[in-house]
């Protein structure tokens, strides 16, 4: 079964000398997993197309066996090439995918939380992060979670939750603090 879908791609690893797997936080299936098959051929019709934080427009085989389904097409959206501009930037989009990818269970549709990091995405391709950004993303996300107005902090009740927050958080706000106090 073929289903079309948007989707910003998490991450990407190999899974032979010419295919990958590809993460996805769709509006329509949540985070999903797809394998790109040929993809890292020269000649592939993906070459260029899959990159992290791209949002594009899928065409998806659903598998019927697996959590990993096949990537068919993709039309780049938005390459958010701000965010690849600034070190923060990339870092506070990683901190996101990560906090996502930690809060949410494959396949649990949840369209919120891709229209959070779409925005999150368009606000960084744009402007530098700072805590303000960091603490209203993990507000938002505490908020579609259902641990809004959590004491001590958003994150912490992500962090209770959850499990655990993504290891990358303390660095982040502390290069964040320290840009904060050169300016």
């Amino acid at each position: 079964m073929n289903v079309a879908t948007r989707g910003i791609l998490l991450r990407k690893r190999k899974l032979s000398d010419t295919s990958l797997i590809v993460s996805w936080c769709t509006d329509s299936l949540g985070i999903i997993q797809t394998v790109a098959r040929g993809a890292r051929r020269p000649k592939s019709p993906f070459r260029g197309q899959l990159d992290l934080f791209f949002e594009a427009e899928l065409s998806i085989a659903k598998s019927r066996k697996s959590n990993l389904h096949t990537l068919r097409e993709v039309a780049l959206l938005s390459t958010f090439a701000g965010i690849r501009t600034d070190h923060r930037r990339t870092q506070a989009a990683s901190y996101f995918v990560e906090l996502i990818e930690v809060c949410t269970e494959i396949e649990h549709h949840e369209p919120e939380i891709f229209h959070l990091l779409e925005r999150a995405f368009g606000y960084l391709d744009q402007h530098d992060p700072d805590e303000r950004a960091i603490t209203h993303f993990e507000t938002e996300l505490a908020r579609i979670t259902g641990v809004h107005g959590a004491k001590p902090s958003p994150a912490m009740a992500l962090g209770h939750l959850f499990g655990r927050l993504p290891s990358s958080r303390p660095t982040l706000l502390k290069l964040l603090a320290r840009d904060k106090d050169k300016s």
